[in-house]
């Protein structure tokens, strides 16, 4: 479904006439029982379920189908489930290749797009929709942060934020990760410093761009069983990008074989300038920004707050989310931080339903004081979250 919100002023100053977003709603609306879900970076509205209508955004999987619908973990008999796809995107929200009013698209000369600016848009769709308050906000990976930036700007328009694998801000390692991925796309000649629309664009470049962020969603346990050092066989396709004069005397590696697809798969369903603009507002994103600390940025949030994290997430490690969860506790809120033990890397909180899903569950019926798979007694004799490292742990 597409809505129209009319003129939206971006956080950079500058404004578009007419922002359009996709979005889908699942449950019945009962007034007090929606929760909002936030996509990761190249995700989109469709969060589960069959799409409705044609697919014309080029991605027909639902990417969180596993944990959101009837009797699932975001149970849509009890929840009013709305999933915006986020402006700067290309998955039916306004981006660099939707078309101005002159009829030609957008490009680079799109405004520049922040976190903040998809919670403003989230927010103007909600009031579009009829909806004032949420139960909940949930999000994973950059989807987290956006959740974050709900407590930190509508604090008093939201009961609980779940934040799943992700952080208050991203690392330099990241930063630098991501940085490289936008200089493949833009060193492709195809690029044309983003005015490429109707002709190829720069296949190979964003192909490159999603194997450097597919080995970011990995980790070393995870690579080695499902790859090894094994050999796809000397005769493997290996048409998608040239190879140097040497590659037919040495093995092409599954691992190769595998990025490969990803790659060109990826590039054959994204935009390229929506990914250097979302992958932009990701690195921009500082919990803390305008604020003396994470804390700070957090003190009018009065709600719980649930923190999932990854011990085999080396995107945003177990250590940020502790961080974050901290940053929580100090600005008041009754926080747990629930720790999964899993060699899935960052990808864990779309592979891993079966672990992902109790946890969420539980705390959107009772906040922190739902019971988890596993659990531990407080003094009162509850029941709490227990992550699988109890010193993370806190009321």
């Amino acid at each position: 479904m597409n809505a129209e919100l009319g003129a939206f002023e971006f956080q950079c100053g500058e404004s578009i006439p007419n922002l359009v977003v996709d979005y889908e709603t699942y449950g019945e609306f009962e007034g007090d029982n929606a929760v909002l879900v936030c996509h990761g970076l190249t995700g989109s509205a469709h969060v589960a379920g069959r799409r409705r209508g044609a697919d014309t955004a080029g991605q027909a999987a639902a990417w969180w189908d596993d944990i959101v619908g009837p009797g699932k973990a975001i149970d849509t008999n009890d929840y009013h489930v709305v999933c915006m796809n986020v402006p700067g995107s290309c998955y039916g929200t306004t981006g660099p290749a939707s078309e101005k009013d002159d009829g030609e698209p957008w490009g680079t000369a799109f405004p520049a797009v922040t976190v903040a600016d998809w919670t403003q848009a989230q927010r103007e769709l909600l009031d579009h929709l009829g909806i004032p308050n949420l139960h909940a906000v949930v999000g994973g990976s950059v989807g987290g942060m956006n959740a974050l930036d709900w407590a930190k700007r509508h604090p008093d328009h939201v009961e609980r934020v779940i934040a799943v694998a992700t952080a208050a801000r991203l690392d330099p390692q990241c930063l630098g990760l991501n940085a490289v991925a936008r200089r493949a796309v833009t060193t492709d000649p195809n690029w044309q410093d983003g005015d490429y629309y109707g002709e190829d664009g720069p296949i190979h470049g964003l192909a490159m761009a999603r194997q450097i962020g597919h080995i970011m969603y990995l980790s070393k346990a995870s690579m080695e069983k499902k790859f090894g050092r094994r050999s796809a066989g000397m005769d493997a396709a290996r048409d998608t990008f040239p190879v140097d004069p040497a590659a037919g005397f040495f093995p092409y590696r599954e691992v190769e074989s595998y990025l490969d697809y990803q790659g060109e798969k990826f590039a054959e369903r994204f935009d390229a300038n929506s990914y250097l603009y979302l992958t932009r507002a990701m690195d921009a994103f500082d919990l803390s920004s305008g604020y003396e600390s994470d804390a700070d940025a957090l003190a009018a949030f009065s709600g719980d707050a649930l923190v999932v994290s990854f011990t085999g997430d080396w995107h945003f490690t177990v250590e940020q989310a502790e961080e974050l969860a901290e940053g929580f506790r100090a600005a008041g809120a009754k926080t747990a931080h629930h720790v999964i033990e899993s060699d899935h890397g960052h990808d864990a909180f779309l592979v891993e339903p079966d672990r992902v899903g109790p946890p969420l569950a539980d705390f959107l019926e009772s906040g922190v004081r739902g019971r988890a798979v596993t659990n531990t007694k407080d003094d009162d004799g509850g029941s709490e979250f227990a992550p699988v490292h109890t010193s993370l742990f806190s009321d």
